[in-house]
């Protein structure tokens, strides 16, 4: 991945955001709530864990039928994903809380996803959240030479197929992180002195993820083998289900806010400096969807309100839907875009599409 350093603008002579954020603030002010979540964010939690962890215990203790085992699975992968977009990913952006400790417990669930704290610290809130689908910055938009995201990268031949293939390969996200993504993003990460605030002690943070590698394998693998009086490979196709269900779920929420045809990918120019200010470049390379769809709302954790919350990721998602009039209504003002589908159906139909146009070989222009 290229190194060079990024720069966006820091004077605003519009004042987008500084009248954005006045506003965003006063909504709070004026109706004295706070930006953290609420008994709506702790409800949730209590239902995602319950969707999550249940099924588990459920086949550990009553001995059923492998139908009924498989169905458990797929609801586990569900409130996986749950977990993740819900309360992990809140606490880890530290908006779940107003209280530190809290958001480090919320956000440390990554460690019974397969994740890592300080890998998806790096990946989403340093590197996807700063250079939003910026070519070989931001992680979010490598899928390594077997899917093209991008327009700036490498073309081969086999991409013309990947509007295809690419939702099979969604599946693999989770289970990739608890096998190999982890440890080669640390040695990565960690070689480049890049962190999420203090930066770790190497000794400290390579005994975490080992340490909490060999607990998972053994409460998700090991121990239903020891409890279980079931093949060992039907417990890995179990667990690898589970995986599979919430990776294709983490993957294509991501995929509908950035890797469609309303998100722009834009590059730096030869000095690294970007166009537009921050605040301006992620109304540029973030798109919404669904937000009338309260299903949508309730279980992505407001990643459908992705405008929103790259903006302010210190708002926890519970207050996006509020908030969203407030952002849409001033960008209108200052003519700046704002991307939203208004049904997933439709961001969905041009994901797959964008990945046909990318598989595309290119002309000259790219």
């Amino acid at each position: 991945m290229e190194n060079k350093a990024i720069r966006f603008p820091r004077k605003d002579s519009t004042q987008f955001f500084k009248t954005l954020n006045s506003r965003v603030n006063d909504y709070f002010k004026n109706n004295k709530i706070k930006k953290t979540g609420n008994w709506k964010l702790h409800l949730k939690t209590i239902v995602m864990f319950t969707l999550f962890l249940a099924p588990y215990f459920l086949i550990l203790t009553l001995g059923l039928p492998t139908w009924a085992n498989v169905l458990l699975t797929i609801t586990m992968g569900v409130g996986m994903a749950g977990v993740g977009m819900n309360v992990m990913h809140d606490g880890n952006h530290g908006s779940y809380s107003n209280k530190k400790w809290v958001n480090k417990i919320m956000g440390s669930s990554i460690y019974i996803l397969a994740g890592n704290v300080y890998n998806w610290q790096v990946q989403h809130n340093v590197l996807h959240h700063t250079y939003t689908n910026i070519h070989e910055h931001d992680e979010d938009m490598e899928a390594g030479r077997i899917l093209r995201f991008s327009k700036h990268a490498e073309w081969k031949k086999y991409h013309k197929f990947q509007h295809f293939y690419s939702v099979l390969l969604y599946g693999l996200l989770t289970f990739n992180w608890a096998i190999t993504t982890d440890f080669q993003q640390m040695y990565r990460y960690m070689k480049r002195k890049l962190s999420y605030g203090k930066l770790p002690s190497a000794t400290i943070n390579w005994s975490t993820l080992i340490i909490t590698k060999i607990l998972y394998v053994t409460i998700w693998i090991v121990l239903p083998m020891l409890v279980l009086d079931i093949a060992w490979w039907k417990i890995l196709i179990g667990f690898f289900l589970m995986h599979y269900v919430a990776g294709v779920i983490l993957s294509v929420v991501f995929q509908l806010a950035h890797i469609v045809d309303h998100a722009d990918t834009p590059l730096p120019d030869e000095k690294g400096s970007m166009k537009n200010t921050w605040a301006i470049h992620q109304l540029f390379t973030t798109v919404n969807f669904g937000t009338k769809n309260k299903i949508v709302n309730w279980f992505t954790g407001g990643l459908n309100h992705q405008v929103e919350h790259h903006i302010f990721p210190n708002i926890s998602h519970v207050h996006y839907t509020k908030i969203s009039k407030i952002v849409k209504q001033t960008a209108k003002e200052f003519n700046l875009p704002y991307h939203e589908y208004k049904t997933t159906r439709k961001a969905i139909i041009s994901h797959f599409k964008h990945l046909k146009e990318l598989g595309k070989q290119p002309t000259l222009q790219y």
